[in-house]
């Protein structure tokens, strides 16, 4: 399946959940989620966005795993759907976007938790978010770098001429 259309799912079922489990859930979900894209653009990607894609492909992999959570196991995941990353850019946004919205739904259940034990996944899980969310918005400015990079090539080296100057060729 096709990164966004996981993208969009993720985004419908975290905003469905109710309960501090079904949020923790969908929270790991979306992390795993990103460590996929991370993988599939680690491998295949822009060069320019390989490194941070290696690094949001490992985020979490030492001491607290994705996959490693009881309610991911329990239904698996939606990222060991994921077939193909089509825009990178619009796959990054999106993904930028789920992220946000897992730490939001993250720290509202940190803060209503009056149990020890969850306060803490719940911190892990709104690190291993923040990380991800660094990575992602990190190949966000490389790409738009990229387009401003090819813009000037395209213009030339003396940029756009406009004005008067432009109508000395001639007719």
């Amino acid at each position: 399946m096709e990164a966004e259309r996981l993208i969009e799912i993720g985004r419908r079922a975290l905003a469905e959940s109710r309960g501090a489990l079904s949020i923790m859930a969908e929270a790991w979900q979306a992390q795993a989620l990103a460590r996929t894209v991370g993988g599939k653009l680690a491998q295949g990607g822009p060069l320019e966005l390989r490194s941070d894609a290696r690094g949001l492909s490992e985020i979490g992999g030492s001491g607290v795993s994705v996959l490693d959570h009881p309610m991911v196991l329990a239904g698996g995941t939606r990222a060991s759907q994921l077939s193909e990353v089509t825009d990178v850019r619009r796959t990054l946004a999106g993904l930028a976007l789920l992220l946000g919205e897992s730490g939001i739904a993250l720290v509202g259940v940190a803060c209503d938790t009056g149990e020890d034990g969850l306060y803490w996944q719940c911190i892990e899980a709104i690190d291993a978010t923040d990380e991800s969310m660094d990575r992602v918005h990190g190949m966000l400015r490389r790409l738009a770098e990229r387009e401003r990079e090819r813009g000037r090539e395209r213009d030339g080296p003396y940029g756009v001429l406009h004005g008067p100057a432009g109508s000395a060729a001639g007719p």
